[in-house]
């Protein structure tokens, strides 16, 4: 598997420290020290295999790492904070990502047996080391980049393939319930999507659930099994990255930007902000931004 990884690292070596498309539908790549106020987001579905460094995902008050030759898999969006690491020699970080589209998951699984087992207690996101076979189908997938002439006739079979080994593997679940219009994962994912559209709003989770086709009781439960975050919690987060998003990237005053977000009172928008990025905003954003140009990198998104 290590020649594999070399070959990843070859083809991937031209990725900047931004999301890199590759040409290939829903898959990117990125390298370098990422700047700190783009690894805070709301990451979308995916499946993302490390190449060489490692990250650390924060979503909510779990703390994953992973390195080279594992893969995380985010099944819904979820509010997350990251942050990315050479290797020990000083090697850049390097990653690949694979969107994930559940109109292509539910092709594939209709050509699956359905699995045997599963495991209820875990998140919507978790990391699992990859196999050689689940590797040899990204090294196929990347050496498209060469040949995209074969991309609209061959990425499609090697994007399957990529599903299918990861749905054979340990969180082979989470995919599965994403793409199945009735499991608890995917009612909590459209719950996401209605707290997205509206994050500045107030929420009622009654309402939220009774959308949902769940008990209260039963939706504030599968939601933070799945999110590590209460329905509450999690719109918070949102309106939080968001509020960092326009005082880093488009310079909103702190109270601009805490009532454009959905606070009506922009002390309590300074306490919940600190809670989470550890500063005060006007200190958090002043230090990001004096380190983003301190490193020569743009501030957009």
């Amino acid at each position: 598997m290590n020649d594999q990884l070399l070959e990843l690292r070859a083809l991937a070596a031209n990725a900047e420290n931004r999301r890199t498309e590759t040409g290939i539908p829903r898959v990117a790549m990125i390298q370098g020290e990422i700047p700190e106020h783009m690894l805070a987001a709301v990451y979308e579905p995916m499946i993302n295999l490390i190449l060489q460094g490692s990250k650390t995902m924060t979503v909510g008050d779990r703390t994953l790492r992973y390195d080279p030759a594992t893969y995380f898999v985010m099944s819904i969006e979820l509010p997350a904070v990251g942050k990315v690491h050479p290797t020990a020699m000083g090697e850049p970080y390097l990653a690949l990502s694979l969107t994930l589209d559940p109109a292509v998951l539910a092709t594939l699984l209709t050509d699956l047996p359905p699995p045997t087992e599963r495991n209820e207690s875990d998140a919507g996101f978790s990391v699992a080391a990859t196999t050689p076979e689940l590797m040899d189908a990204w090294l196929r997938m990347l050496r498209l980049m060469d040949r995209p002439e074969e991309i609209t006739a061959l990425a499609p079979v090697y994007e399957r393939e990529i599903l299918y080994r990861v749905l054979q593997g340990p969180h082979g679940w989470m995919l599965r319930d994403i793409a199945a219009p009735d499991t608890a994962m995917a009612r909590i994912s459209q719950a996401i999507q209605w707290i997205r559209q509206d994050f500045a709003e107030p929420i009622r989770v009654e309402a939220l659930a009774q959308r949902a086709a769940m008990s209260v009781s039963a939706f504030h439960r599968h939601f933070k099994a799945v999110t590590t975050l209460s329905p509450l919690q999690y719109q918070k987060r949102v309106r939080l990255l968001q509020a960092r998003t326009l005082m880093i990237a488009s310079a909103k005053s702190v109270t601009n930007a805490a009532f454009e977000v959905g606070y009506e009172s922009a002390t309590q928008f300074s306490r919940d902000y600190a809670r989470v990025f550890g500063l005060p905003p006007a200190r958090d954003t002043a230090r990001v931004r004096g380190k983003t140009k301190g490193n020569g990198v743009a501030l957009e998104r």
